[in-house]
This record gives C-alpha cells, structure tokens and sequence, in this order.
C-alpha cells in the first residue's frame, strides 16, 4: 500500500517489480491516496504527502504483531518477511508452546518457552544455527 495510485502501481509492476522476480508481484498493491492508513499507522510524512516505507505483520485477530520501518533510501528484505511470518504462524498453531528463536527457519528447531529456559537458551540453541541454509 502506499500513496500512489493503482495506476502508478500497474505502471511500477510492470515496468521494474515483475523484470526483477520474472513475474507479475502475486498480490494485490493498494492505493492509500489521501495517507489515512498511513496516518493511522504512524508512518504518513504530512511535509512531503508521502508514506516511510514500513511493514505490519497482522495476525487474523488483528494484533500487529511485527513491524519495520525505513527510510526511503534502505529496501527491506521480503525473505526476511516470510520467514517472520512463518514464525508467526508457527507460534500461533502451537499456541506459544514452541517459539523461534532469532533466524528459525521452518524444519529449524523452536524453543519451549518457560522458566527452566530462562538462562538456559544457549544450551537449547546456538547462534550458528541461525544462518545455516
């Protein structure tokens, strides 16, 4: 979503999105032409008319639970944002009882949250698992 029209979008698809992954993008962009989600959401520039670059992970009950801002001149991560919401998922299926930890990748190992874990994350897991592929 952002402040440009669909049009700008069709055009943004078109001509940049879909050469750079080989497709059209699989979802819907949105127009937010006048900034109100935007503004509901803390990211509207009222000076320039434009939107910061943000992300809000959304759960079905409609709790944000994750978010990230930039600044125009840093491009965020989209596999980062998948594998968020993975995460996501993950924890809510299990009802919180299994987390991810930093860098969890589906198939990866979670952790059981709950005392005993407090002090303990290092036995359980080990930062070099996070950036195996």
């Amino acid at each position: 979503m952002s402040v440009d029209s669909q049009f700008v979008h069709k055009v943004w698809n078109d001509t940049e999105l879909s050469k750079m992954i080989g497709k059209d993008i699989p979802f819907p962009m949105a127009s937010d032409s006048d900034g109100y989600v935007g503004k509901l959401y803390g990211i509207y520039d009222e000076d320039s008319g434009v939107e910061t670059r943000g992300r809000f992970l959304i759960d079905p009950d409609g709790i944000i639970q994750g978010f990230e801002v930039l600044t125009p001149p840093v491009g965020r991560n989209v596999s980062e944002t998948l594998r968020q919401i993975k995460a996501f998922q993950m924890v809510r299926e299990t009802k919180g009882a299994e987390v991810a930890p930093s860098g969890w990748k589906p198939g990866k190992k979670t952790l059981k949250p709950g005392p005993e874990l407090v002090g303990n994350v290092w036995k359980e897991w080990k930062v070099s698992e996070a950036f195996e592929d």
